[in-house]
């Protein structure tokens, strides 16, 4: 998708020079000779960065910023300013960030420069505008159960524990980066994203699921993993997307193959996948739902460490054991419920049809 840029700058020569390096690089500009005129084209077409001189006659750059700032909230996005100046004191740019200057370029502009500049924008902006798109997804696919309550932060919390506790012991360390990290807290709330394809009379049942209607569940699982990757393909770039589409075919394989959709074995299994199973189950476990009353975290655990080598792979359950007060912490915090009932451990089995699909 090409970037749409707006120029500002009163010098006619120094506007031009700055409009065909960025057509050059790739970028869709429209120039304005001044912040009043800046001021009218962003009120039409809200550019996502804007590069302006500060000196300027009638609205300068540093006011054209301020008005920028007061009126970003009617936006559905965050404006990337940068401010050219031949200023370099301390004290210019402190007023300058303070009214909401996120760059600074120093004229004149070498052209080099401006496209590293412009890239560190896009880079930033494409931050905000992942974390609003994986927002928005899995509020969508959250809004068909009523009674996941605060299920997603739950089981972002605890992927990032799981991650890590693995990042600093284990067989996974060098694949467990401050990236991976990062980005499996923000993707796993999409595990559940093919949710929004399920019938509702399979996916509201009250009770448990026969087996026509848990073969229907299981679909959600290909319904996610086809939206992420078509996704993912169009955006090749997107790292969270990859990761995201990984997560939401995989998180119900298990360790021994017996899991679906395809019954991957093993390492087979992606690692996000396999950490996202543990945080799902631990949750479905120790929550409250229409077919089943709340284990505590000592029923759930006793059931979790039982699956090892079965359900869930080895390594992951160990960090599990070693994160277990930090986990208990985030469900106490994130509870749908001050109180939590033991049942017996007879009324639910982990592999069930209704847990299976939590």
């Amino acid at each position: 998708m090409v970037a749409s840029v707006l120029v500002v700058d009163d010098d006619a020569v120094a506007r031009e020079w700055l409009a065909a390096g960025l057509t050059e690089a790739g970028y869709k500009v429209t120039t304005a000779p001044d912040g009043r005129e800046a001021v009218a084209a962003q009120s039409r077409g809200a550019f996502p960065i804007v590069i302006s001189d500060w000196m300027m006659p009638e609205m300068n750059g540093l006011e054209l910023c301020r008005w920028i700032r007061a009126n970003d909230t009617g936006n559905d996005r965050y404006t990337y300013l940068i401010l050219l100046t031949s200023r370099s004191g301390q004290e210019d740019r402190m007023t300058a960030l303070s009214a909401g200057v996120d760059d600074f370029m120093t004229k004149p502009v070498d052209q080099a420069e401006l496209r590293a500049r412009m890239s560190n924008a896009q880079r930033l902006l494409s931050l905000e505008t992942r974390d609003v798109a994986i927002f928005a997804l899995a509020k969508l696919a959250e809004s068909r159960d009523p009674e996941t309550g605060a299920h997603l932060e739950r089981v972002r919390s605890y992927c990032r524990l799981l991650a890590e506790s693995l990042r600093e012991r284990g067989p996974y360390r060098e694949q467990i980066d401050d990236e991976f990290a990062r980005l499996i807290y923000l993707t796993s709330p999409l595990h559940d994203i093919g949710k929004v394809g399920i019938p509702d009379r399979v996916l509201l049942k009250p009770g448990r699921l026969n087996d026509d209607e848990f073969d229907a569940m299981k679909q959600h699982t290909l319904i996610g993993a086809a939206t992420l990757g078509a996704l993912a393909e169009k955006f090749p770039s997107a790292k969270f997307l990859r990761m995201a589409h990984e997560i939401a075919l995989s998180h119900h394989e298990r360790w021994d193959g017996s899991g679906y959709p395809n019954g991957w074995r093993g390492e087979a299994i992606p690692l996000a996948g396999r950490i996202v199973a543990l945080a799902d189950v631990y949750d479905a476990l120790t929550c409250k739902r229409v077919y089943k009353a709340a284990f505590t975290h000592a029923t759930a655990r006793a059931m979790i460490v039982e699956e090892s080598g079965t359900h869930f792979d080895t390594a992951i359950v160990d960090a599990f054991t070693r994160m277990e007060e930090a986990f208990i912490d985030i469900q106490t915090r994130f509870s749908d419920s001050a109180a939590v009932t033991s049942v017996d451990t007879d009324a639910l089995r982990l592999g069930s049809p209704a847990l299976m699909c939590s």
